[in-house]
């Protein structure tokens, strides 16, 4: 549901309208490229990125500038050489929602602007705990809410990406197996843009001094109806079921072989129980956090977009 309140923070565009502003930025992601880039059930076109992803590029752009030419004015006025800092770009959502997808077409179409080729995307998925460590905590059934990520490793991470730091390592999460990967390692290298996705990067938890939205310059929050996104994950828990869940790593081996009649009713009871209270207790409450919400509709496709102007 959308409050009045809310709504009158931003400026409220429809499609056409915000395709507009793209003014005379180029498409420059293939078909080829797209069919790489997109997941399970999350179809994605090249009207898509030219009415909705080139306009938000343009303004990120505009927005990359405008904070270079402010570091470079005050290193100035200090009397010492401009640090490199990566520009960070949040991107919050609910499960089931789209953000991998979103965050990956993002992130190729920033790269091909010439003013910030190094594009980097990290997820907070990498920030969870172990499952070892859920398990001798009882947050299992927690995975995913906030406190089940290593919350000052993530803090930690975020600074030194923003003192410029020149090499960055953080831990790899797998889907496929539903835990850290002990013996890998992403490594970030003083990215020009840093996109940082994840389902609560929003919150601000209570009275810390520091929170992890404290080192973002610009926002994104992707949006949906609760009862198309709950319809979006099933699909994909369907989906996933004769094909990954196959696999004997998968942490959801043991669904593969449900008819669908009981899959389907594992993954209504999976949503309703877990990521639905996880999208209505931390994630929608920080949608009114966002400099920019997309709105999707039924099918997936963007049809509305607020920018923040208060």
């Amino acid at each position: 549901m959308t409050h009045p309140d809310e709504l009158s923070a931003y400026m409220i565009f429809g499609r056409g309208d915000w395709a507009a502003l793209r003014a005379s930025t180029s498409l420059t992601l293939s078909d080829a490229d797209l069919t790489a880039l997109r997941g399970l059930n999350e179809p994605i076109n090249s009207a898509e990125v030219s009415d909705v992803y080139l306009p938000l590029t343009r303004l990120l752009n505009l927005h990359f500038a405008a904070a270079r030419n402010l570091a470079h004015v005050k290193a100035e006025f200090l009397g010492r050489p401009a640090r490199r800092s990566p520009y960070i770009v949040a991107l919050a959502g609910s499960v089931g929602v789209g953000k991998s997808t979103f965050a990956r077409v993002l992130c190729a179409l920033l790269a091909r602007w010439t003013d910030h080729p190094r594009v980097e995307l990290v997820t907070t998925d990498g920030f969870l705990h172990a499952n070892g460590v859920l398990e001798e905590r009882g947050l299992m059934r927690r995975k995913g809410f906030p406190e089940s990520y290593d919350l000052p490793r993530m803090l930690r991470f975020l600074a030194a990406a923003k003192a410029g730091e020149r090499e960055l390592e953080l831990p790899v999460y797998s889907h496929l197996i539903g835990d850290i990967v002990p013996s890998e390692r992403q490594v970030i290298q003083q990215p020009d843009i840093l996109v940082f996705e994840g389902l609560n990067v929003l919150l601000a938890r209570g009275t810390a001094p520091v929170v992890v939205s404290d080192f973002f310059d610009f926002s994104i929050y992707l949006d949906a109806d609760e009862a198309d996104i709950q319809s979006w994950y099933v699909e994909r828990f369907l989906r996933l079921q004769p094909t990954a869940f196959r696999n004997p790593a998968s942490y959801f081996h043991h669904y593969r072989d449900l008819p669908p009649s009981d899959a389907r009713e594992v993954a209504e009871r999976l949503w309703r129980e877990h990521h639905r209270a996880n999208l209505r207790e931390n994630i929608l409450p920080t949608r009114t956090r966002a400099d920019v919400v997309l709105r999707k509709r039924f099918d997936h496709s963007i049809g509305e977009v607020w920018l923040r102007e208060t």
